[in-house]
């Protein structure tokens, strides 16, 4: 494909250049937010102008650990409400994307881009996730601004204020 039909680049496929080029600029970050992803591909103007279905498809599209509706593609994951990160061989993927496309095909993506398909197989795709601790321990803590000035004792007295004995 020439620099001049770059124009026939699939969305799903600028989606996950866009989040190779954050997270190559960026190594340090472990996600991004979909504003972030969707102002990049503004920045970076790869089709003469803003595509709406970046936005859509790193939202739901592409995002390989939500329900299918109806893009199956896995190329990136949802890290949580509005953040996302490239999907890597071995995360959490709903079963019904088991088919889907992880990667873009070096023909369809311009020459420019290439390189990025290697620079995932060689520094991203085996990186370990900084906050790699299991997703049920990652919730502790949560909800402790809930019960900062509230003493454990006096709560449980409310509770059982009224209580026959």
């Amino acid at each position: 494909m020439s620099e001049t039909t770059a124009t026939l680049i699939k969305v799903a496929d600028e989606t996950w250049i866009i989040t190779a080029l954050l997270h190559r600029e960026n190594p340090e970050r472990e996600d991004f937010t979909i504003s972030e992803i969707v102002e990049r591909a503004a920045k970076e103007n790869m089709n003469g102008s803003l595509r709406p279905g970046v936005r859509i498809h790193a939202t739901l599209h592409a995002v390989a650990n939500l329900p299918p509706n109806p893009g199956r593609y896995r190329m990136l994951l949802s890290t949580g409400r509005s953040t996302r990160r490239l999907f890597r061989p071995g995360d959490p993927y709903d079963p019904a994307r088991e088919r889907g496309k992880t990667v873009p095909e070096p023909q369809q993506i311009p020459a420019r881009y290439r390189d990025l398909l290697e620079w995932y197989k060689s520094a991203y795709q085996d990186r370990k996730p900084t906050n790699s601790q299991d997703s049920i321990l990652s919730m502790r803590g949560l909800g402790r601004d809930l019960w900062v000035n509230e003493d454990p004792d006096d709560y449980v007295r409310k509770l059982r204020k009224g209580w026959d004995r």
